[in-house]
């Protein structure tokens, strides 16, 4: 039997001091393992530091610059376009009232929406009294007709006394006073039937031209006079008009007859217009003027309703950039531009009008400058950046 054979029976016999050798071996290794692995890392550390300090500030600050998208927006001819809001109304709006003394509604004959025409009864009011006094003075004037009549037979028959001497001078001219207050009275009586009938008329509620119902505030039975206020309303020939409030740079830059497109609120259709009129003067509260689109008729143009509207103002040059690149704070409107050294730079800025390309700017840049879009909320001005191209 060998060595190795002796250890091998040894260990299958189970000697502890075999297997304790074993275990010392085992940790040995270990060690020696962890050592080379600290090693490593100390290397590892030392060639970075030796690395970082051979770099210069530059390189490092240059490393650290944030990558932002730049764009240089141009100059682009635009359609000049003012948005604004406002009311609609009726363009010549008629409130119609009692024209007479008024007295207790019979009939309402017209209902709002409906179209009518000039002088057509809207609503009549009763007249029972009025008609008895038509036939009191109908019954007047043939009094006076007849006593008119009286009056000059007899004085046709003095003047055929007057050469036989029965009828003095005197009594021709009294009788001929007699037929003249006579024929007066006729017409007195004539007069006053006239003014009976004009009353009367005055007792049928009447459009005062043609156009569409808006509103109507009576109903039969109810009493009404000169001082009950407005009855109906009307509006002259159905056309409407939207009351757009505008501020005084934008009224400036309107003109009547320029063409303009309404939409009320909830409604996809849009109607054309045209600016008819332009408020002489500026509130001095809100600075705001009234600009007034006159728009035909339509169903979905509701007197009182709420619209929006663009108007047509020319044309100009500017820039156009995306929202993301305009921001604001206290002092307004603002962008960043990629100045010198690759430095971020505030510029401010006025902005125009909304189109499908973007934001107009109507001041503060000149079209040349590259303008950051995306990030320019988290720079700071002078902060060193990396500007790069957008990506298509």
């Amino acid at each position: 039997m060998n060595y190795e054979t002796g250890i091998e029976a040894e260990r299958a016999a189970g000697n502890p001091l075999l297997e304790g050798g074993e275990e010392d071996r085992r940790s040995r290794r270990n060690l020696i393992l962890l050592a080379l692995g600290v090693l490593l890392v100390i290397i590892a550390i030392a060639y970075y530091v030796n690395r970082s300090g051979t770099a210069t500030p530059a390189d490092d600050k240059k490393d650290q610059a944030p990558v932002v998208t730049v764009v240089t927006p141009g100059r682009t001819t635009i359609e000049g376009q003012i948005t604004a809001t406002g009311t609609l109304a009726a363009r010549r709006e008629m409130p119609v009232g009692v024209p007479g003394e008024g007295g207790q509604i019979v009939a309402v004959l017209v209902e709002p929406g409906q179209w009518v025409r000039a002088g057509q009864v809207l609503a009549v009011i009763d007249r029972s009294v009025q008609s008895q006094q038509q036939s009191s003075q109908v019954a007047q004037i043939q009094v006076a007709k007849a006593n008119a009549r009286l009056a000059q037979a007899n004085l046709d028959r003095a003047l055929k006394l007057v050469s036989k001497g029965f009828v003095s001078k005197a009594d021709i001219d009294r009788l001929t006073a007699n037929r003249d207050g006579a024929v007066a009275q006729v017409r007195v009586a004539e007069a006053q039937l006239g003014v009976l009938n004009a009353q009367v008329r005055r007792l049928n509620v009447v459009a005062p031209a043609a156009g569409l119902v808006l509103e109507r505030r009576v109903e039969p039975g109810q009493i009404v006079s000169a001082g009950s206020g407005v009855l109906f309303r009307l509006a002259k020939g159905g056309e409407m008009e939207l009351k757009a409030l505008l501020g005084e740079t934008d009224l400036a830059a309107l003109s009547q007859g320029v063409s303009a497109s309404v939409t009320p609120v909830g409604a996809a259709k849009s109607f054309s217009g045209q600016v008819w009129q332009i408020a002489p003067v500026i509130d001095p509260a809100t600075k705001q003027g009234t600009a007034r689109i006159a728009l035909a008729y339509a169903p979905e143009l509701r007197p009182g309703g709420f619209a929006s509207v663009t108007i047509k103002s020319g044309t100009m040059v500017a820039s156009v950039l995306p929202e993301s690149a305009i921001l604001s704070d206290a002092q307004g409107s603002y962008v960043f531009v990629v100045g010198k050294d690759n430095k971020a730079e505030r510029r401010p800025i006025k902005q125009g009008q909304i189109t499908a390309q973007g934001i107009v700017i109507t001041e503060g840049l000149n079209g040349s400058e590259r303008v950051v879009v995306r990030a320019g909320g988290f720079l700071q001005p002078g902060e060193t950046i990396k500007p790069v191209a957008p990506r298509n």
